[in-house]
């Protein structure tokens, strides 16, 4: 006669199923937790592209405003007549200033010999554009300028565009930055005064020892999630722009030291 086994090991449907319910409880769980620390993480490297992009742009302008007013001391070439080392043409409304830099270099006359060298009087333009990118949303343009940089040099009767030489040192209208909201130039005087307006001639652009600088860059995407208001600030005094979405933007100041403005 058979015995019956009252005893058999396993687990039922029903504990199968909470076993179920419980691990998809844990996965949810694990999953906001990494979507949470991921969105953390996606806004830390946001901010920090946004800022590295500031400094990068400032630090080629900072250098750039260095080189202005630069002339060998043996160049006799003639100088534009309207050679100015900083023209800073201030925005209207816009808060996205134009700068105009200018000085010489040289190069060694090709097939000279002996070697003896050839000057040239350059000039590097930051100038503002509106931006082209449209809004993927609104399917506009968004409210956003973009820098374009050009470089131009002077023949001795006029400024030769990229177009018309065969000088690979020259350019026109290359972009350098998007997504800028204020790009703000302000001349200083070697007693620390704003020169106001700012110089328009030679003598003028000679007193200038520090241009101040201020970039405002938005992020491309947006950075809240919800509305928040920003007034935009330029080197302490308040503009009138002010906005009200989802953008993050950073504000980077610094400051350009003159070295060759007086030397001429």
């Amino acid at each position: 006669m058979k015995k019956k086994n009252s005893s058999i090991a396993g687990v039922t449907l029903v504990e199968i199923l909470i076993g179920i319910v419980i691990s998809m409880i844990m996965m949810a769980a694990m999953f906001t937790s990494y979507q949470a620390v991921n969105n953390s993480y996606s806004q830390v490297i946001d901010r920090a592209k946004i800022s590295q992009t500031g400094r990068n742009i400032l630090g080629m302008i900072v250098k750039d405003i260095r080189l202005a007013g630069f002339k060998y001391f043996d160049d006799i070439s003639k100088t534009p007549t309207n050679y100015v080392p900083i023209y800073i043409t201030k925005a209207s409304g816009t808060g996205c200033d134009k700068l105009d830099i200018m000085y010489s270099d040289r190069r060694v006359k090709p097939g000279s010999s002996p070697k003896t060298y050839e000057y040239t009087t350059y000039k590097i333009t930051y100038e503002c554009k509106a931006s082209n990118i449209v809004d993927k949303k609104t399917k506009l343009k968004i409210n956003a300028f973009a820098i374009y940089k050009s470089k131009s040099k002077w023949s001795g009767s006029n400024w030769v565009a990229p177009a018309t030489s065969t000088d690979d040192l020259i350019y026109k209208d290359e972009m350098i930055v998007d997504h800028v909201q204020d790009f703000i130039l302000l001349p200083i005087d070697e007693k620390g005064k704003i020169i106001d307006p700012a110089p328009t001639t030679l003598t003028g652009s000679n007193k200038i020892k520090v241009v101040d600088i201020m970039m405002s860059v938005r992020s491309q995407s947006q950075f809240y999630k919800k509305d928040k208001s920003f007034e935009s600030l330029s080197l302490g005094k308040k503009s009138s722009k002010q906005f009200n979405d989802r953008f993050l933007r950073e504000q980077i100041i610094v400051s350009a030291h003159t070295r060759n403005m007086g030397l001429q």
